[in-house]
């Protein structure tokens, strides 16, 4: 091989290398606190949960305690559903009703913002109109819900007041409905934002396109429009369940501590001093939560989107 080629071969090598280095040395940080804050953490409750424990202590044993009390007594009550399985059915439950009704909520604002508005400003301007409630603690937010659905709330005045009803309506407040209610206020936001991305990205001239070659309204939204927005739903939907999934103080709170989620049993542990046992339904939570989400990032490549 002739030495300048060889000579321009090994500046080219040294140059990918070099880049390569620089590249890892700039995620190095990132590195290091996703290291610290948060597969150490993991770790650490993965080991814990493997621990034993008694009515006072921890004890740094092997054991699988914290899942077979978990679990006690439920192959005994088949075919019915033990109260862990109870449990984590009505978390998944209130997980999907909340994904299914903020990704309608957020679908809707998205495609008005995106197709609807034409001014780049005033999307941009819109868009952070959305965020406006994130002035707010979470927690008044929620509190707010309940001078309205109480028995003697505005929206229970109103009816009684207009003949619509004879007695307050008691499903209202400390229920499902009033859950659902308070999480779809909470966390629609984080919806809406992952769609309008997608849909600002959609070339105009595929929906006119469409349009041209004789397709409905539906037709270019399913066809078109919904497949096109998929990356963006997909990461909507994992920010919403991710959260809701761990939920507990919004459960608690609207749900008059009367509705049990898989986020009250960890906290129910925790304050017993339980903690192997806390950590053992935490790690059975998060695998759920994994599985869901595996589930939905095999629909679409999120990195590409990312």
């Amino acid at each position: 091989m002739p030495a300048p080629a060889a000579a321009i071969r090994t500046q080219s090598f040294i140059e990918r290398m070099s880049d390569e280095t620089a590249s890892r040395l700039q995620a190095l940080p990132m590195a290091l606190v996703f290291t610290i804050f948060f597969l150490l953490p993991l770790g650490l409750i993965i080991m814990v949960s493997f621990w034993d424990y008694n009515e006072y202590e921890m004890i740094p044993a092997l054991s699988g305690r914290g899942y077979t009390d978990t679990f006690e007594g439920c192959i005994a009550e088949l075919p019915e559903l033990c109260t862990i399985f109870k449990t984590y059915a009505m978390t998944l439950k209130l997980c999907f009703l909340v994904w299914l009704i903020t990704l309608i909520i957020g679908f809707t604002v998205a495609y008005f913002l995106a197709f609807h508005i034409r001014s780049k400003t005033w999307q941009i301007a819109l868009s952070l109109l959305c965020t406006i409630p994130f002035w707010t603690s979470n927690v008044i937010r929620m509190i707010a819900w309940i001078p309205l659905l109480g028995r003697n709330g505005l929206i229970n005045k109103g009816l009684m007041s207009a003949g619509a009803i004879d007695a307050p309506l008691e499903w209202l407040l400390f229920s499902q409905f009033s859950v659902v209610l308070a999480l779809v206020h909470l966390f629609t936001f984080f919806m809406v934002i992952p769609i309008f991305n997608s849909m600002i990205r959609i070339d105009k001239s595929l929906i006119e396109a469409a349009y041209d070659a004789g397709a409905t309204g539906w037709q270019t939204l399913t066809n078109v429009i919904i497949p096109l927005s998929k990356p963006g739903i997909v990461i909507g939907s994992i920010f919403v369940i991710t959260i809701v999934m761990g939920d507990f103080i919004t459960v608690g709170v609207m749900g008059g501590q009367q509705i049990a989620s898989a986020g009250k049993i960890i906290e129910t542990r925790l304050n017993a001093l339980q903690f192997p046992a806390a950590a053992a339904n935490a790690v059975i939570l998060l695998g759920i939560t994994l599985m869901i989400i595996f589930v939905l990032s095999k629909l679409v490549d999120i990195r590409k989107e990312l």
